[in-house]
């Protein structure tokens, strides 16, 4: 163990790496290599005592960060949530709408092709927005997931699949670009595409999020895709970037997916 004689004139930064290869190296009744790991569970609570330098430096950042996510870049006149509606919501909606809007530029530019529309999932829409102002911390906790758009080209006996998912699974799913109308008994009565009936000869380009793709929420029709295209922009990102360009939120539960009575 003479080596060990020397560690003191090796800089600091170093010293764990270097202590375990002259342990290693200069016991020669000691294993030369990994027996054994072990580890244990650190608590983090009030008994930890800030350190006062790494406090100084992390705080300026802290800051600035909670100012952005603090300011104020909509108005929401009302409470837009997706309990709201029994087909479409008014939370719904406006995420399906913000992920048409917003990406749909990105994907003509990369592609030279048009969403034709829009499907999410409603359980990905894990906060109200209350009334009143609207910043980017409201978009995260809307959409706290690391969720982004993929569009996805399906052809149209995928999206025959997709509608009786729709039927069956009884719950607002967001959607955009179509609407589709159900008779008293949960028959379909029409399906549109852009407001044109669906063409059995074509494929349709579908924006959702990279989650529901790989059968997320068992909606296993998008495996059936013909095409993917990532985006690589966040669903919460297109929401800050749609809040900054508006002055008011005003979704409204609407005929985009309802029942005749």
């Amino acid at each position: 163990m003479a080596k060990l004689k020397h560690f003191g004139i090796l800089k600091i930064k170093h010293f764990v790496i270097f202590l375990t290869l002259l342990v290693l190296g200069s016991c020669k009744n000691e294993p030369k290599h990994l027996t054994k790991l072990t580890g244990r569970q650190i608590a983090i609570d009030s008994s930890n005592i800030l350190v006062d330098s790494i406090q100084d430096f992390i705080t300026p950042y802290h800051n600035r960060v909670e100012q952005i996510l603090d300011s104020t870049i909509a108005y929401a006149p009302f409470t837009i949530s997706k309990t709201d509606g029994k087909f479409n919501t008014t939370a719904g909606n406006l995420m399906a709408d913000i992920v048409m809007s917003e990406t749909n530029p990105i994907f003509q530019k990369r592609t030279g092709n048009t969403i034709d529309f829009v499907l999410l999932n409603h359980g990905g829409i894990r906060s109200i927005i209350s009334k009143g102002n609207v910043t980017a911390r409201t978009a995260y906790e809307v959409m706290p997931f690391e969720n982004s758009v993929v569009v996805v080209e399906l052809k149209a006996e995928s999206l025959l699949k997709m509608v009786d998912y729709l039927i069956k699974a009884k719950r607002a799913h967001p959607v955009a670009g179509i609407q589709l109308i159900l008779n008293k008994d949960n028959t379909v009565n029409s399906f549109t595409i852009g407001g044109k009936p669906i063409a059995m000869n074509r494929t349709y380009f579908v924006a959702t999020s990279d989650y529901l793709v790989t059968g997320g929420d068992n909606m296993d029709f998008f495996k059936d895709a013909v095409s993917k295209t990532e985006t690589d922009y966040k669903i919460r990102n297109a929401m800050i970037d749609f809040f900054s360009k508006v002055d008011t939120l005003s979704p409204k539960v609407d005929l985009r997916y309802y029942q005749l009575q």
